[in-house]
Parts: structure tokens; sequence; C-alpha cells
């Protein structure tokens, strides 16, 4: 979101600063976000700085990789997005949400954000056919959540990201070792499985390091959608007339609000790529192997292409054309060819399942608390967590 003031401030969709004392070169917008994600001109090898990759993403992982071995690996993760996989998560995390919602109301309070790491953590984990036991539950959430908590962070913050990533690639590590030597059978439909025996687009069996780290490039960005499910919380709060039109349960209605929570509130702000070779566009020359960052909350906030986009308006999906490079919450392009996050419809299925119980399963109080939330920091959370009080089932 710091791209986005910058953006602002200087009146331009494209300029150039510094990131970590390297030149980078930011930019936003529908035409910028197509230009981001041509294989041609940009690469995604040596992008991410260190410090994200000891936290958030890993390292060796499918979004450091380009070409063959990234469309390889990536249609790997593709495949697990088949209809009816879709459909297990959709009934899963509605069971989760079902469970979690019996025990609210034997409590006074509690926080949103705090409850939806741990309800997605077990579906996801389910899903994936990842053990998980119930008195672990919130270790392992708490440490998916450390790692997209603390990418930018320095000093105690920093290390506690890269300790839960050392304990969660060691955990899932021992698993698919586990399964290798037959010790663990998940169902071959499952992350674990698949993963735990995949081979590279040479036809090598992964490391089990690397096999890790992208079992959790599954798990921990299903934990992050829990700050959509606070937004989504907060706009249900604070636009009331929206929440009556959820009452009707249309799928178009929830999906026109999903939409809406994922380009109106901040989620991660940018994502970065190196110049292949020289080019120029725009009269802008780019570099080769200068940092580049795509603006996702200014694009989705650009004037250029969406009217008033200031305004929480869900409406404007209604019969709404949908384009690959303007609404880029999770990135933009193709799903299967790019960069642009496998598992989005995941992130939509567990938003309307959280939304239907928010706002027609459950009566519930919102008492006096902060709702403030930052533009500058990453990730952006609300600062009471959400906090809700008085919960009863409808």
């Amino acid at each position: 979101m710091v791209l986005y003031l910058l953006c602002q401030s200087f009146q331009s969709d494209v300029f150039e600063t510094r990131l970590l004392g390297e030149k980078a070169i930011c930019m936003k917008g529908k035409e910028a976000a197509k230009l981001f994600y041509d294989n041609n001109k940009f690469k995604r090898a040596g992008a991410a700085p260190k410090r994200a990759q000891k936290t958030l993403l890993g390292e060796g992982g499918v979004q450091g990789l380009d070409g063959k071995p990234h469309r390889h690996r990536k249609s790997m993760f593709m495949s697990m997005m088949n209809d009816e996989s879709l459909e297990k998560m959709r009934q899963l995390i509605k069971y989760e949400w079902e469970f979690a919602a019996r025990h609210f109301t034997d409590q006074k309070e509690i926080i949103l954000y705090e409850e939806s790491k741990k309800i997605i953590m077990r579906a996801i984990c389910s899903w994936a056919g990842v053990p998980l036991k119930e008195d672990e539950v919130k270790k392992w959430s708490d440490n998916m959540a450390a790692m997209f908590e603390t990418p930018v962070s320095i000093g105690l913050e920093q290390h506690k990201g890269r300790k839960a990533r050392r304990d969660s690639e060691e955990w899932i590590k021992e698993m698919v070792e586990e399964v290798r030597e037959g010790r663990i059978n998940p169902k071959e439909n499952t992350v674990l499985y698949q993963f735990s025996f995949h081979k590279d687009h040479e036809g090598n069996l992964l490391d089990s390091q690397i096999a890790a780290v992208e079992i959790i490039n599954i798990l921990r960005p299903a934990v992050a959608v829990a700050i959509y499910v606070n937004f989504a919380a907060l706009a249900l709060y604070q636009h009331p007339d929206e929440r009556k039109k959820l009452a009707k349960r249309d799928d178009r209605d929830f999906e026109a609000f999903v939409q809406e929570v994922r380009r109106f509130y901040p989620f991660f702000p940018f994502n970065g790529a190196k110049v292949k070779e020289d080019f120029v566009w725009n009269g802008y020359k780019f570099e080769k192997d200068t940092l580049t960052l795509l603006d996702f909350y200014g694009t989705n906030h650009d004037s250029n292409f969406w009217d008033n986009p200031e305004l929480f308006k869900p409406d404007r999906y209604i019969n709404c054309e949908e384009h690959p490079f303007t609404l880029i919450p999770q990135g933009g392009g193709d799903h299967h060819t790019g960069h642009r996050c496998p598992g989005e419809w995941i992130t939509i299925d567990i938003m309307k399942t959280s939304i239907d119980y928010l706002a027609n399963e459950l009566s519930y109080e919102v008492p006096e608390q902060d709702f403030s939330y930052s533009l500058v920091e990453i990730p952006s959370l609300i600062k009471s967590g959400f906090v809700m009080s008085n919960i009863k089932r409808k």
C-alpha cells in the first residue's frame, strides 16, 4: 500500500525508488499488470528478498521459478484445483465453521481473526491430507500466520517468522519422508501424497525440503484468508444494507461481496520480478535485472478503471465482465501459465462460507474497539482483530 501512496504522491503510474538499498521500479494499473505478467519481459528467479524467503515464501518454491520448471511445478498445483477437490474444500470449511460456531456460544467474546486462523487451518489440513492433532491446531495455525505476518519486519518479529518457517518446514518434511517410507498413507488425491511423489521437469523426485515448502505454499496462503474474513466482518458491520442483500443467499450477491472485499481492503501490497532484458515501455526504460514491483492495491483502486474506487460497492460486479489484469489481489494473468495464485478459488470459497455464517447463521454484538488498519504495514490487519460478543445461533 506504500506504493499506492507514492503513486498518488508522484501522480504517476510508474516511478523509480529504492527498496532495501536496491533500485526498484514501481508501477500500477491494468496495462502495467499486463506488462508485469509477460514472461518474456520479466523473470521471478532472484526477485524475492532473502528476508521474505526466510519467512513468507521459503526457498526453492514455485514463486521463484521461471520457464519450463515453473510451468511443470505450477501444473501440480493446478491439478489440485478441480471441481471435485474444490467441492470437498467447501464442505470442509462449512463443517469447521459449524464446529466452531457451537463453541462460540459458550464464550463471552471471541477475536475473529484468531478463531478464523484455526477454522481454516483445520479445514485446509484435512483437505490436503496433512494429519493435524486438535491440541496442535493453534500452534501450527500461529506458525502459518507468523510467516505471513513478518516478511518485512526486523528484530524479534523477523526472528519469530524465521523460526515459524524452520519449524513448519521440518514438520512437513518429516511427514513427506514418512509418506515415502509408507509410514503415513494419505489418499492419492491429496496434496500431501501428490507433492511427496511429485517429480520435477527432469523426472527427479523433489527434495523432501522443497516438497515441504510447496505443501506449506498450500497451507500458509489458506490461513492468510483469515485476514480477508476479518475485513469481510468489518464490511458487514459498516455496510448493513449490503449485509441485508446476503440474506437472500443468492450466489451472485455473495460473489460480488467477496470480490469487493478483495478489491477494497488491503491484503499483500505488491509482487516483484526482475527485468529479463532491456526494453522501453511507455517511454520508460526498464534495464536488465532491475527489480520491478507491481502495486496490487493501487491497481485494485485505479480510478482509470474503477468507478469511485474508494467506495465499497459490491454492485459493481453485477453483470461485470472479468478481466485478468484489473482485479488482482492475488496476482493477475493466467492461473495455469503465469504467476497468479492457484489457490484463488479456495480463497473465494472460504470467504463465501465464512461470510454466510457471519451474515446469516450467527447473531452477535460488536463491542466498541479499534477497527483501524494501516496502509503501510505488511500485511495490514485490523488492530482489534474484530471482537465479537454474546454470540448465538440463529
